[in-house]
């Protein structure tokens, strides 16, 4: 039987297949949390960085949020070789690494141009990109869109295809999206249904991504949970993500959300980066932790050393 995430050393955490990461996600029964993470914002405790401020609060995968591959940048990060960026994170951290890759509709994302979410050249969902950020040492590329970034289902089926064919047995791919990012017409229960994870799971997805109930008007429990069951029956895992701001909500809230996705059966459970912009309130990663898999498992993450 493949080791739990539950159990992993930091160590042992930064050195997984793929392969392994994903029997070791199965068989943590719904209690991995993944948080996600800003690296060109200032961090939050000014000389750490907010990776390094998540995974101390008890997240055993970092998500970087808007980071370029081709332009890798991590405020608070010791200097490193830039192509070493994110072993530098896994290091520090001891973590499982995840980035963001996004399939946008360049006339949409156009309305986003003096924004914090401005897309670069690093952060589109080409093949190119994914290939680097394999060999830069990322665990999992997420194909998904930021706010007003206009990406589209049918997008992330033609991006997942092209880059599953060329490293799709090196890397995890997870796709879907936390919110319409800017799509008339894929908001609520349309951000997601079974069409989309049959498709997203053809091309060859190994996670399907889906809002976490309470974060997007009309996504239920029981919605998430019949779309986590078909995904689980085609052999995929899922994560639902709280994308709408909410990991800036009080600490109830989160516990509430927490236990409704482990309801749905959900195998990763997110948390965003926007409770304060960067990453989401580190009382609330706690929370998180504490209300899927209780005190015990919260704390021995939170305090083993990296060297273990």
């Amino acid at each position: 039987m493949a080791k739990r995430i539950l159990n992993m050393t930091p160590k042992e955490l930064i050195n997984l297949s793929k392969e392994e990461i994903i029997d070791a996600i199965a068989g943590s029964e719904g209690r991995v949390l993944a948080s996600e993470t800003i690296g060109i914002t200032i961090p939050l405790l000014s000389d750490v960085t907010n990776a390094e401020f998540a995974a101390s609060m008890g997240a055993d995968m970092i998500l970087l949020n808007m980071f370029d591959v081709q332009d890798p940048v991590i405020l608070g990060l010791p200097q490193s070789d830039r192509q070493e960026t994110v072993r530098k994170v896994k290091q520090l951290t001891g973590r499982m690494v995840g980035i963001n890759l996004e399939p946008v509709d360049d006339a949409a994302a156009s309305e986003n141009a003096e924004t914090l979410w401005a897309m670069s050249a690093g952060r589109y969902a080409t093949v190119e990109n994914a290939a680097l950020a394999q060999k830069m040492g990322v665990d999992m590329i997420v194909l998904t869109g930021n706010p007003g970034n206009g990406v589209s289902n049918d997008a992330i089926v033609s991006s997942l295809r092209a880059i599953s064919a060329e490293i799709g047995d090196k890397i995890v791919l997870a796709a879907g999206k936390m919110h319409a990012s800017g799509v008339i017409g894929e908001g609520g229960e349309n951000i997601i249904t079974k069409e989309d994870i049959r498709l997203f799971a053809e091309a060859g997805a190994d996670v399907i991504l889906m809002p976490a109930p309470g974060t997007v008007p009309g996504i239920t429990t029981e919605y998430i949970r019949e779309l986590v069951s078909y995904a689980h029956s085609l052999g995929k895992l899922t994560i639902t993500a709280i994308g709408t701001s909410q990991e800036g909500a009080d600490t109830d809230t989160i516990k509430r959300i927490a236990l409704e996705c482990k309801m749905t059966g959900t195998d990763i459970h997110h948390i965003g980066d926007s409770g304060y912009v960067g990453m989401a309130l580190p009382e609330n990663i706690m929370a998180y932790s504490v209300a899927i898999r209780g005190i015990r498992h919260t704390y021995h993450r939170m305090a083993q050393s990296v060297e273990r």
